[in-house]
């Protein structure tokens, strides 16, 4: 896709590329910087951003914002969903189809031509669950 783009590929490109591909954890522009300056000690966070700037308008990436101070960085091949910890901000992917004929009907129903949709939900992952399910059993013990 890059190279049908025009896009020339670097090593810092094809690093950062690759390291979103393998990430199932959303990074930051930070935490991918923070992942690869040991690969790439001249590489600046700025060349991050710029890189996932061109791979956001090749169709490559989605940014995802959801309110906090930093985007995080999705590779997209196929429609999906994301769950998302309400504690620890973990975002884990999910796929549901059937929301395809929610654009369908909105289309129909507003006369809207519908480009896009997004599905967010929330609730607690289960390392949360369980960290909270283990503070509920212990009894804190201080010594004086």
């Amino acid at each position: 896709m890059l190279k049908d783009s025009g896009v020339r590929i670097t090593p810092q490109r094809h690093a950062i590329l690759e390291y979103l591909v393998v990430s199932e954890s959303h990074p930051t522009a930070d935490e991918i910087y923070k992942a690869l300056e040991h690969k790439f000690p001249n590489m600046s966070v700025a060349t991050v951003y710029n890189n996932l700037r061109v791979f956001k308008k090749t169709g490559l990436v989605k940014e995802l914002t959801y309110g906090d101070s930093s985007s995080r960085f999705d590779f997209s091949t196929k429609q999906h969903y994301h769950i998302i910890c309400t504690n620890c901000g973990k975002i884990v992917d999910f796929h549901y189809p059937g929301l395809d004929e929610v654009e369908a009907l909105a289309a129909q129903v507003t006369g809207f031509t519908v480009n896009s949709h997004r599905l967010e939900v929330y609730g607690l992952c289960p390392d949360c669950q369980n960290k909270k399910t283990d503070s509920i059993g212990k009894i804190k013990v201080t010594s004086d």
